[in-house]
């Protein structure tokens, strides 16, 4: 995958478990999981904002661009 999702050390940073951020963006810690795992197929832009807004970040401290070997 081109797309590599930081969730998790931006958790690490904030010293925040996948269980408070599930609390406060108001999903399932199976769907927090799976967006910090990269396995999510889509994210919502207003879930986007929340997340920056809850551990106090840009986008791109979540999102980074890698290009695959093949392109």
């Amino acid at each position: 995958m081109a797309i590599i999702v930081n969730i998790d050390v931006m958790l690490a940073r904030r010293k925040m478990s996948v269980t408070e951020l599930s609390e406060q963006l108001g999903i399932t810690m199976a769907n927090v999981s799976i967006l910090k795992n990269g396995k999510a197929k889509a994210v919502k832009v207003e879930t986007l904002n929340r997340l920056c807004r809850i551990l106090d970040c840009q986008p791109g401290d979540l999102l980074e661009y890698v290009p695959d070997e093949s392109e």
